[in-house]
């Protein structure tokens, strides 16, 4: 059962202090070298006010408006995942100790985390680090200490980025699942919905007041709004003509010929989950210690098997990247992994459009493009 009322704009601090009173840590977004990203906030003054956000294929920029209002941007830099799926995790240690070796597996305490300010791609990125982490075989002990410790407090977005194409995926831009409050700012204040046990007990301890039906239909209108979008992959299953596709390196050579491989698209998608891992040892060989570091499928070592990089060349990551991502995710977990962010577009240091390739794949595959 849902719950819902009116939280003026005044009492948002309230909540930042409800949370906080409850040993929560704070994590928000912010303004930081010119970008919105999560970080721990000491307060509401934290929060971007009248920041919005221009993104485009390779490009980001921030103005500076006069409304005030603390969320309308439409994406952080990255999303959840670094707070889950940490960059660098400790996995275990090696001592050496008399008469052998002692190994000790890595055990963190992981404050309460409040999050605030979500958005339901990243919630739908969130569902599938989960099933990953959570969900299979072997359980990742440090993702599930981190997620365990989640309180989520998600807002719909108003209006899109250029880059956003969540509407085609299923995933925003409307919160559907996932949170346990969820923020609709409307000037003078936020429509607010309790979707939990927790988030019930956090609404009624705030001065909320009743909608009112004016509040209910600008609501209503800007999430309209935000639906309007530029971009939209062509199928929410692409397996047919991405597998088609793979077998003929020609049809990657243009997109090959402009990516860097540097990875960027990788490391800001909120459901890449590759890694590797590293072994550390101080000058005396004391102790060694496992580490667990994000990798990409456009590494090198990412593909080295047996003295050999199996994906040498730009064509073979790209390929690996789009085609892990948009077709084989739906065999190992039921979907695609894209959630239709437009990080990976944003980001991109030479502007490359994952939308625009996968129609441009599909068109020639469905055209008939010749074979090598």
């Amino acid at each position: 059962m849902q719950q819902s009322a009116f939280l003026p704009r005044e009492a948002l601090s309230q909540l930042f202090q409800a949370l906080q009173g409850d040993g929560y840590r704070v994590v928000g977004p912010t303004a930081e070298q010119g970008a919105i990203v999560y970080r721990e906030l000491g307060s509401v003054a934290e929060l971007p006010a009248g920041l919005v956000d221009h993104q485009a294929p390779g490009r980001y920029r921030l103005e500076q408006q006069a409304h005030g209002r603390y969320f309308d941007w439409v994406g952080t830099a990255q999303g959840l995942k670094p707070w889950l799926f940490t960059p660098e995790q400790p996995l275990m240690v090696a001592r050496e100790v008399e008469g052998g070796l002692r190994f000790e597996s890595v055990r963190e305490t992981v404050p309460p985390t409040a999050v605030i300010g979500l958005r339901n791609c990243d919630l739908a990125a969130l569902a599938l680090q989960d099933r990953h982490f959570l969900q299979g075989e072997y359980p990742d002990p440090h993702y599930a200490a981190r997620r365990e410790q989640l309180l989520l407090i998600a807002v719909n977005c108003h209006r899109s980025a250029a880059t956003c194409f969540c509407v085609s995926t299923g995933d925003g831009p409307e919160v559907t699942a996932g949170a346990d409050l969820v923020l609709d700012e409307l000037g003078a204040g936020f429509w607010v919905w309790a979707s939990s046990p927790r988030g019930r007990a956090l609404l009624a301890r705030l001065p909320t007041r009743p909608l009112a039906g004016a509040h209910k239909r600008r609501s209503k209108a800007l999430r309209k709004r935000a639906r309007l979008q530029q971009r939209a992959l062509p199928s929410t299953d692409l397996r047919e003509p991405l597998y088609k596709a793979r077998d003929n390196e020609q049809l990657w050579q243009s997109v090959a010929d402009r990516c860097l491989t540097c990875g960027n698209c990788a490391a800001v998608c909120p459901t890449c989950f590759c890694s590797r891992v590293d072994e550390e040892s101080p000058l005396d060989a004391s102790q060694s210690t496992q580490i667990r570091r994000w990798d990409t499928c456009f590494n090198d070592e990412h593909s080295y098997l047996v003295g050999h990089v199996v994906r040498e060349s730009a064509v073979h990551k790209y390929r690996q990247w789009l085609t892990h991502k948009l077709a084989m995710w739906h065999d190992q977990y039921d979907r695609s992994g894209c959630t239709g962010c437009g990080r990976c577009i944003t980001w991109c240091p030479v502007g490359i459009d994952i939308v625009e390739e996968v129609d441009r794949l599909c068109t020639e595959v469905k055209a008939g493009a010749p074979r090598e």
